[in-house]
């Protein structure tokens, strides 16, 4: 073997790769110069027959001739695969691309996080903790003793260990409470469970709750922050209004309601011909919940609020049916790109 052989032999694996169209070829030409049998394979091990110094010059030029045959047969390989598959689908690359179908966020993604993001820029910070609870974070440390009648409104599911799904997120306040000291500022999204199902109520919903304590909290500082909430999530014409109520963790107690977006406030089915549309429940945080928690009432004063999302994502978007939120119609969903 010489120089001239193996020059020779690089111009027609050269050539046969130029004229090869098919992988059918490609396999041939892989067979004939790398098989057990093929040239190249052949004449690597003759090398061992050859003084030292042809075989390292001879070995050098062979092993590029086949690494080189080696590249070029899989970029032949590649296009005529794609040869191939633009053939079986027809494809015209004259044809404009198709979209990729975008998705979009749930209509509830997109309250929780306008709410939370509106509040965040208030000072407060967000808190979690677990769906399911004790009685005691649930109910007790809330003021709601195991007599109270407040407990039958919640509609509880109870676990056979005697643990619960929570009723709303106000156990989070406790346990931020008890873990953290005065002066705070929270607002505790999260899922909340009751035995109620109908075209308003799902067992399974979403609640946002809040909660300030300081030396200083006033019932005129829960009216400021909740107006500012209605006002940035429905419109800055939106007007308010607050109702005596009751609820056993705040005293005093109220309910908020805004002007109804439909009518502006001149009543109609929506609203009940009232003009007014009830959105959440809030209070300053009674005493007993500060006693539970280690909080000195006689210091610390707080306000506290709770909304339902659902319902905030109903008045906003004009939504009737609390159950299309869970359904997975991808028309419904589609609407709020």
């Amino acid at each position: 073997m010489t120089k001239e052989d193996v020059a020779k032999l690089k111009a027609e694996v050269e050539s046969s790769l130029a004229q090869a169209k098919s992988l059918e070829d490609l396999n041939n030409l892989k067979v004939k110069y790398l098989g057990k049998k093929g040239l190249i394979t052949h004449l690597l091990k003759s090398l061992k027959e050859l003084p030292l110094e042809e075989r390292r010059e001879l070995g050098s030029l062979l092993n590029e001739i086949k690494d080189e045959f080696e590249r070029v047969l899989k970029v032949k390989e590649r296009e005529i695969l794609l040869a191939e598959e633009d053939e079986l689908t027809d494809l015209d690359l004259s044809l404009p691309g198709r979209q990729p179908e975008l998705g979009a966020l749930h209509p509830l993604t997109i309250v929780i996080s306008e709410i939370c993001s509106l509040f965040e820029r208030l000072g407060f910070e967000i808190a979690e903790g677990p769906e399911v609870e004790s009685d005691f974070y649930n109910f007790t440390a809330l003021n709601i003793p195991e007599w109270h009648p407040a407990r039958d409104m919640q509609a509880t599911f109870y676990l056979e260990n005697g643990a619960l799904l929570r009723t709303h997120t106000s156990p989070i306040q406790v346990r931020t409470m008890l873990r953290k000291k005065p002066p705070l500022r929270i607002i505790a999204p999260g899922k909340v469970y009751r035995c109620d199902a109908d075209v308003r109520h799902s067992p399974m919903f979403h609640q946002i709750e809040g909660l300030m304590v300081d030396e200083k909290v006033r019932f005129s500082d829960l009216k400021g922050v909740l107006t500012y909430f209605a006002q940035n999530i429905f419109g800055k014409d939106t007007k308010t209004r607050f109702r005596p109520s009751y609820f056993p963790f705040t005293e005093p107690s109220v309910e908020m309601d805004i002007s109804c977006m439909i009518c502006k406030g001149e009543g109609c089915r929506v609203c009940s011909q009232t003009g007014w549309l009830e959105i959440l429940g809030a209070g300053m945080v009674h005493p007993e919940v500060f006693r539970a928690v280690g909080y000195d009432p006689s210091r610390w004063q707080g306000f506290a609020f709770g909304l339902g999302v659902e319902r905030i994502a109903m008045i906003k978007y004009g939504i009737d049916d609390i159950r299309l939120f869970f359904d997975n119609h991808l028309y419904f969903l589609s609407s709020f790109k």
